[in-house]
């Protein structure tokens, strides 16, 4: 197909400050995680497809499915909608007390 661009699972990023490698960034109602540190001002590769291990509230307990939610104030995922953004679904069950989960990104 003449208009195919790419395959979509990592999309270029050019921060205004410089971002760690496997950094949570939020881009408009989405979020992406840095493959690679990105210098301010550069342009680096932010993945927003697949499956990634990131910390999580312990006292969420998300079921395989459920939607998780980008606390960005607290660095973390949360199964709270409001005030967070969508990061996507929990890839596998993360219990109570557990402090990551895995997130299928943006799906």
């Amino acid at each position: 197909m003449k208009n195919f661009v790419q395959e979509g699972n990592v999309l270029d990023y050019t921060p205004g400050s410089a971002v760690a490698s496997g950094a949570v960034v939020v881009i408009g109602a989405r979020v992406g995680i840095a493959v690679a540190d990105i210098a301010a001002g550069s342009t680096g590769a932010l993945r927003v497809k697949g499956v990634v291990e990131l910390a999580k509230l312990a006292a969420d307990a998300p079921v395989q499915g459920a939607l998780l939610y980008w606390d960005d104030a607290n660095d973390r995922l949360t199964t709270t909608a409001s005030g967070n953004t969508l990061a996507g679904y929990a890839a596998k069950a993360a219990g109570a007390g557990a402090t990551t989960a895995w997130v299928h990104l943006n799906a």
